[in-house]
């Protein structure tokens, strides 16, 4: 039952067909107040389907980007099924008052299960349940040292191991900062024994999120498997920090007046990785990725770290780091209202100012994504022009979801295999 998807195959066709019914048998109530009820749930829902980006986005600054349409719609319409059912609960029988909250709670979870088909944050029952985690025991065994030639020439396997899924702190012991715990997704190569010194990739989730999610929505033992199978065996070692701290916090992946993320990200991080996983330390063979929020803070790894970060993975980023819709209210909270200091650390300035020709890139996002496809297609192309060998990738049919890195991530890292080392032709 773990397995049952709830982003296709029966399950949410399903749930949305019992949501449809029960937002029917909302409707059909008969009896005092029956058709002000109903004028109130279309009203409430035409205000949410109307108001939610405003308030979200411009009010409250929760997301710098609107919702979706698609979850707009399915809010609206949760909501609006939550005012029919409790309209129901007035002047009706006790049994009509059941069937009411009954019919309320299915219309709710048939609209959570849409926007779940649309974000895919819960690929499966099993995801939504969630499990235990494993903490970090300690590497294998071997220090870090650094390679100056690819895993591939290094090591053939067999893979007698198991990948495996762990988590462990990493202290901001230079920076300051406090982040959740790192996931390490750490390849069955790894496990093995004689287990060679991988290549590392670093990546962060989108905002609001956490770790957690490259696992849960990002499904990234089954990507980073699929990853190892297509190389052989082998697959760089994951490691998916937390540069924000909270679900609500956003560091934007910068030193400012809100914390020192890019010290943590550029210092704390790799140092903490050297020192406790044993893998190939020649950052030459590292990566740094992310999907959204993660992917802009992947492309500003690449452009102020290129000597730590040179590979870098921008799965639907924007096109500068932001708070707030409202850019000025962004550099205010951030910079003290410096906008000459935040702009000299945005990656359009960096690639303007200066040249990459040993950084490369993969930027992809969802074909149904207009803005982040300009944004995409803005960035990827000063990238060039900086210098950069860029490769982009557009996932036909989807929007802003896990849709797009579980797409994008294995070629991802069959276009970066030659600079990992996953293939012998590294650079």
């Amino acid at each position: 039952m773990g397995g049952l998807s709830l982003v296709d195959g029966w399950l949410p066709i399903a749930l949305l067909a019992v949501g449809g019914l029960a937002m029917f048998g909302l409707l059909t109530r008969w009896g005092r107040g029956a058709v002000a009820t109903v004028v109130v749930a279309v009203l409430v829902a035409a205000l949410v389907f109307a108001g939610l980006n405003l308030l979200v986005v411009d009010v409250l600054d929760l997301v710098p980007e609107p919702l979706p349409r698609q979850v707009l719609l399915w809010t609206a319409l949760g909501l609006g099924g939550v005012v029919l059912a409790l309209g129901s609960l007035v002047a009706t029988r006790p049994g009509r008052k059941v069937v009411a909250l009954v019919c309320g709670l299915l219309v709710v979870v048939s609209a959570a299960a849409q926007i779940n088909v649309y974000f895919e944050q819960y690929p499966t029952l099993g995801a939504l349940a969630g499990g235990d985690e494993r903490s970090f025991a300690g590497g294998h065994g071997a220090p870090s040292r650094s390679m100056s030639t690819p895993v591939a020439s290094r090591w053939t396997g067999p893979a007698t191991g198991t990948s495996s899924i762990e988590t462990a702190p990493i202290p901001g012991t230079v920076s300051g900062f406090t982040g959740r715990d790192a996931q390490l997704y750490l390849p069955a190569a790894y496990n093995s024994p004689n287990a060679p010194l991988l290549p590392v990739l670093v990546l962060v989730a989108g905002q609001p999120g956490g770790p957690q999610d490259w696992v849960v929505g990002g499904t990234l033992q089954a990507l980073m498997d699929e990853v190892a199978q297509r190389h052989g065996g082998l697959a760089p070692v994951t490691v998916v920090v937390d540069p924000n701290g909270a679900d609500g916090n956003n560091t934007m992946c910068m030193d400012s007046d809100i914390a020192k993320a890019d010290t943590y990200l550029s210092v704390d991080v790799p140092r903490w990785i050297e020192a406790n996983l044993g893998v190939d330390s020649n950052h030459a063979h590292w990566a740094f990725g992310g999907w959204s929020f993660g992917g802009t803070c992947a492309l500003q790894m690449a452009t102020r770290h290129p000597d730590l970060y040179p590979n870098f993975v921008d799965m639907a980023g924007e096109r500068e780091p932001a708070i707030s819709a409202d850019r000025t209210q962004t550099i205010q909270i951030a910079f003290h209202g410096d906008t000459a200091a935040f702009d000299a650390l945005t990656p359009l300035t960096l690639l303007a100012e200066r040249k990459y020709p040993d950084v490369w890139g993969y930027f992809a996002c969802g074909g149904d994504e207009e803005e982040v496809g300009e944004w995409q297609t803005e960035v990827s192309t000063a990238a060039q022009r900086a210098g950069m060998t860029v490769r982009t990738q557009v996932v036909p049919g989807q929007g802003h979801s896990w849709g797009v890195p579980h797409a994008s991530l294995p070629p991802a890292m069959d276009f970066l295999g030659p600079r990992l080392g996953l293939t012998a032709a590294a650079r």
